[in-house]
């Protein structure tokens, strides 16, 4: 699953967090209301959008290896 800078908004972030901390799974912001089946699954969410927060998701670059031969062996 790849998420956008749009899949995700602050508050629905800060509700995450606040529910964790509080030790609940149910999850309401911006007039919706989720529930999640566990904290593991609830800490997941909250660990995805970190992720894509900090730019992790991205596909790193590639890099190539260089050889060098010295021709005489």
């Amino acid at each position: 699953m790849v998420l956008n800078m749009t899949d995700w908004t602050e508050t629905e972030l800060s509700a995450l967090r606040r529910a964790y901390a509080s030790g609940t799974t149910r999850v309401s912001y911006d007039g919706k209301s989720v529930d999640y089946g566990s904290a593991e699954d609830l800490l997941a969410r909250i660990r995805t959008i970190e992720r894509a927060i900090a730019g992790v998701g991205r596909p790193l670059p590639v890099a190539g290896l260089a050889g060098f031969s010295r021709g005489d062996r």
